[in-house]
């Protein structure tokens, strides 16, 4: 899978990430990414890039369906389900954060 790089909607100056700034925290390589909304920001230079949202959890390690204990949402074609405070959603052999 490769990672695609975008800028983030929103600049430092008007929203910077930090322990205090109400997004949950993931680690994610080097860097610690924010979510936010669907997406996650990780901080580069003077702006914040969007990160592609793989959850932190295998199937293999967690599946989820009715049975699992969260709270399903339906999201357009699929349903999401409620883990930590963010969503994860089936991708092929992983979940997406949405």
């Amino acid at each position: 899978m490769s990672t695609i790089e975008t800028h983030a909607e929103h600049t430092v100056d008007e929203h910077a990430h930090g322990d205090n700034c109400g997004h949950q925290k993931i680690e994610h390589g080097d860097h610690v990414d924010y979510v936010h909304g669907t997406h996650h920001h990780a901080l580069h230079g003077d702006h914040y890039d969007e990160h592609e949202s793989k959850a932190e959890h295998t199937v293999d390690e967690h599946a989820h369906g009715d049975d699992c204990g969260h709270e399903k949402v339906a999201h357009e074609d699929h349903v999401d389900y409620v883990h930590d405070g963010h969503r994860h959603s089936l991708h092929a052999d992983h979940y997406d954060e949405h």
